[in-house]
Protein backbone atom coordinates (compact mmCIF):
# COMPACT_ATOMS: atom_id res chain seq x y z
CA UNK A 1 0.00 0.00 0.00
CA UNK A 2 1.11 3.05 -1.04
CA UNK A 3 0.52 6.23 1.33
CA UNK A 4 -0.11 9.38 -0.09
CA UNK A 5 2.90 12.22 -0.11
CA UNK A 6 4.00 13.06 3.25
CA UNK A 7 7.32 14.45 4.45
CA UNK A 8 7.18 13.16 7.48
CA UNK A 9 4.57 10.77 8.28
CA UNK A 10 5.84 8.21 5.46
CA UNK A 11 9.17 9.39 4.65
CA UNK A 12 10.56 5.90 4.21
CA UNK A 13 8.55 4.75 1.76
CA UNK A 14 8.51 8.57 0.30
CA UNK A 15 12.49 8.15 0.04
CA UNK A 16 11.87 4.71 -1.52
CA UNK A 17 9.76 6.58 -4.45
CA UNK A 18 12.35 10.03 -5.19
CA UNK A 19 15.52 7.45 -4.88
CA UNK A 20 13.72 5.22 -7.90
CA UNK A 21 12.40 7.72 -9.83
CA UNK A 22 14.24 10.95 -9.50
CA UNK A 23 18.08 9.57 -9.04
CA UNK A 24 17.53 6.06 -10.74
CA UNK A 25 15.24 7.65 -12.97
CA UNK A 26 12.79 4.19 -13.48
CA UNK A 27 9.95 4.46 -16.47
CA UNK A 28 7.82 2.04 -14.54
CA UNK A 29 5.98 1.57 -11.76
CA UNK A 30 4.08 -1.48 -11.17
CA UNK A 31 1.67 -1.67 -7.42
CA UNK A 32 0.54 -5.74 -7.44
CA UNK A 33 -1.90 -6.52 -5.14
CA UNK A 34 -2.42 -10.27 -4.26
CA UNK A 35 -4.75 -12.93 -2.85
CA UNK A 36 -5.05 -14.00 0.57
CA UNK A 37 -4.14 -10.47 1.49
CA UNK A 38 -3.71 -10.58 5.47
CA UNK A 39 -3.35 -6.73 5.26
CA UNK A 40 -6.62 -6.50 3.19
CA UNK A 41 -8.38 -9.02 5.81
CA UNK A 42 -7.00 -6.89 8.38
CA UNK A 43 -8.49 -3.57 6.74
CA UNK A 44 -12.07 -5.16 6.18
CA UNK A 45 -12.11 -6.72 9.85
CA UNK A 46 -11.01 -2.64 11.39
CA UNK A 47 -14.21 -1.46 12.86
CA UNK A 48 -15.95 1.70 11.09
CA UNK A 49 -15.30 3.70 14.51
CA UNK A 50 -12.01 3.69 14.01
CA UNK A 51 -10.79 1.70 17.02
CA UNK A 52 -7.46 -0.44 16.63
CA UNK A 53 -5.73 -2.87 18.36
CA UNK A 54 -2.39 -2.44 17.15
CA UNK A 55 0.13 0.33 17.11
CA UNK A 56 1.09 0.23 13.31
CA UNK A 57 -1.25 -2.23 11.43
CA UNK A 58 -4.16 -0.60 11.73
CA UNK A 59 -2.92 2.65 10.68
CA UNK A 60 -0.94 1.53 7.56
CA UNK A 61 -3.92 -0.69 6.17
CA UNK A 62 -6.58 2.32 6.50
CA UNK A 63 -4.41 3.97 3.68
CA UNK A 64 -6.81 2.15 1.86
CA UNK A 65 -10.10 2.76 3.49
CA UNK A 66 -12.16 4.70 0.57
CA UNK A 67 -11.41 1.09 -1.20
CA UNK A 68 -12.66 -0.38 1.48
CA UNK A 69 -15.70 1.85 1.77
CA UNK A 70 -16.45 1.05 -2.48
CA UNK A 71 -15.86 -2.39 -2.15
CA UNK A 72 -18.28 -2.16 0.65
CA UNK A 73 -21.16 0.12 -1.21
CA UNK A 74 -20.38 -1.12 -5.21
CA UNK A 75 -20.30 -5.20 -4.21
CA UNK A 76 -21.99 -5.57 -1.53
CA UNK A 77 -24.03 -8.34 -2.77
CA UNK A 78 -20.91 -10.74 -3.25
CA UNK A 79 -19.70 -12.71 -0.46
CA UNK A 80 -16.97 -11.87 2.41
CA UNK A 81 -13.98 -13.85 -0.41
CA UNK A 82 -15.06 -12.21 -3.81
CA UNK A 83 -14.89 -8.89 -1.56
CA UNK A 84 -11.67 -9.59 -0.15
CA UNK A 85 -11.17 -9.84 -4.25
CA UNK A 86 -12.34 -6.85 -5.27
CA UNK A 87 -10.54 -5.00 -2.15
CA UNK A 88 -6.89 -6.48 -2.85
CA UNK A 89 -7.83 -4.83 -6.38
CA UNK A 90 -8.86 -1.52 -5.16
CA UNK A 91 -6.24 -1.25 -2.97
CA UNK A 92 -4.03 -1.25 -5.81
CA UNK A 93 -5.98 1.80 -7.55
CA UNK A 94 -6.05 3.58 -4.07
CA UNK A 95 -2.11 3.43 -4.16
CA UNK A 96 -1.43 4.68 -7.84
CA UNK A 97 -3.91 7.30 -6.99
CA UNK A 98 -1.33 8.23 -3.93
CA UNK A 99 1.29 8.02 -6.32
CA UNK A 100 0.22 10.80 -8.49
CA UNK A 101 0.75 13.59 -4.98
CA UNK A 102 4.35 12.68 -5.10
CA UNK A 103 5.77 15.78 -6.89
CA UNK A 104 8.16 13.77 -9.01
CA UNK A 105 5.91 10.98 -9.60
CA UNK A 106 3.21 13.36 -11.24
CA UNK A 107 5.48 15.15 -13.09
CA UNK A 108 7.15 11.96 -14.73
CA UNK A 109 3.36 11.07 -15.56
CA UNK A 110 2.49 14.34 -16.91
CA UNK A 111 6.15 14.20 -19.24
CA UNK A 112 5.34 10.63 -20.28
CA UNK A 113 8.90 9.08 -18.93
CA UNK A 114 7.10 7.65 -16.09
CA UNK A 115 4.38 5.02 -16.44
CA UNK A 116 2.63 3.47 -13.36
CA UNK A 117 0.79 0.38 -13.60
CA UNK A 118 -1.76 -2.05 -11.34
CA UNK A 119 -1.95 -5.55 -11.04
CA UNK A 120 -3.45 -8.22 -8.80
CA UNK A 121 -1.94 -12.08 -8.58
CA UNK A 122 -4.12 -14.60 -7.69
CA UNK A 123 -1.46 -17.59 -6.35
CA UNK A 124 -4.65 -19.28 -5.93
CA UNK A 125 -5.60 -19.46 -9.22
CA UNK A 126 -2.62 -18.50 -11.11
CA UNK A 127 -3.81 -15.86 -12.51
CA UNK A 128 -1.86 -12.37 -13.09
CA UNK A 129 -3.78 -9.16 -14.21
CA UNK A 130 -2.28 -6.04 -14.89
CA UNK A 131 -4.27 -2.74 -15.68
CA UNK A 132 -2.57 0.80 -16.89
CA UNK A 133 -3.05 3.76 -14.57
CA UNK A 134 -6.54 5.75 -15.74
CA UNK A 135 -5.57 9.28 -16.20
Amino acid sequence: MVPPFDKTKYSGMGAAIEYAVVHLKVENILVIGHSCCGGIRGLMSIPDDGTTQSDFIEEWVAICKDAKSKVKTEWKDLDASEQYTQLEKEAVNVSLANLLTYPYVNEGVVKKTLSLKGAHYDFVKGSFESWNLES
